[in-house]
């Protein structure tokens, strides 16, 4: 049973998604409108804009920023967008992010300062911005897009994993530094979810789709995850359900851990 399933979860919320054009984000996006959220969208791919008027169809309010969420200015912009469209920030969903697979030894400088600046940097920068709106408003949620490679490693994938893990304790240390101002931050750590970025890391390991796939099904429950089920996580931090969950890493992944102690 889903929260929708009662009655609509995030009513009068406002909710800013980075990472909303596509995949996990996009799927936020629109569970977040059907929910009764309005719903900021921020990203480097203009493909945002037409989830953005997906949502107004629906009879939700959506508006779409084009920003790289690696830089302070573009950040500061989506945000000071959306308090003047909306007037406040009540969830910040930090769910841009990018994966480069390559051990060290393989990994350009390059491809690591990328890694680290959309993955970690950015929830720095946004939630830099969010956070004085969320404290006039007496308190918000926040949630970051972490991994299951944030918690137990993977090969080939040194930028992805160390960037992840730092998202999992930069959720933490934002939890005990605003807790007393009625701000949650917790993480989501996704395992192989069904999205375009799946697929491009068997283009970047040079294997094929489908044996990619079927491997990643490798878990538990036999399948990889889809975006909706992520979704659905995110929509559980975000709402007064989890009224008493901060500093968790809420693990959707299949029972891919489980083995793991």
């Amino acid at each position: 049973m889903t929260l929708s399933s009662k009655q609509a979860a995030l009513t009068g919320k406002i909710s800013l998604i980075t990472g909303g054009a596509h995949g996990i984000g996009r799927a936020t996006a629109l569970l977040f409108a059907r929910e009764g959220a309005a719903v900021a969208i921020a990203d480097v791919n203009q493909d945002g804009k037409a989830v953005a008027q997906e949502i107004i169809r629906q009879g939700g309010r959506a508006i779409f920023e084009h920003i790289d969420v690696t830089q302070a200015a573009d950040c500061q912009r989506a945000v000071e967008r959306t308090l003047q469209e909306f007037g406040a920030i009540h969830v910040l969903f930090n769910n841009a992010g990018i994966i480069r697979r390559a051990s060290v030894l393989d990994l350009t400088e390059e491809d690591w300062d990328r890694s680290v600046a959309v993955n970690v940097k950015s929830i720095f920068l946004m939630s830099r911005q969010v956070i004085p709106s969320m404290i006039k408003a007496g308190g918000g949620s926040i949630i970051n897009t972490a991994s299951a490679w944030g918690l137990a490693a993977g090969a080939r994938a040194a930028a992805y994993c160390a960037s992840k893990g730092a998202v999992v304790l930069l959720t933490k240390a934002m939890a005990i530094d605003h807790g007393h101002q009625h701000i949650r931050a917790n993480c989501i750590c996704p395992g192989d979810t069904d999205t375009g970025m799946l697929r491009e890391e068997a283009q970047q390991l040079g294997e094929q789709e489908d044996r990619f796939l079927a491997d990643s099904a490798g878990r538990p429950l036999g399948r990889i995850g889809t975006p909706e089920e992520i979704a659905q996580a995110a929509l559980y931090l975000a709402s007064d359900a989890s009224s008493f969950v901060t500093g968790t890493a809420l693990v959707v992944d299949g029972g891919g851990l489980a083995g793991y102690a």
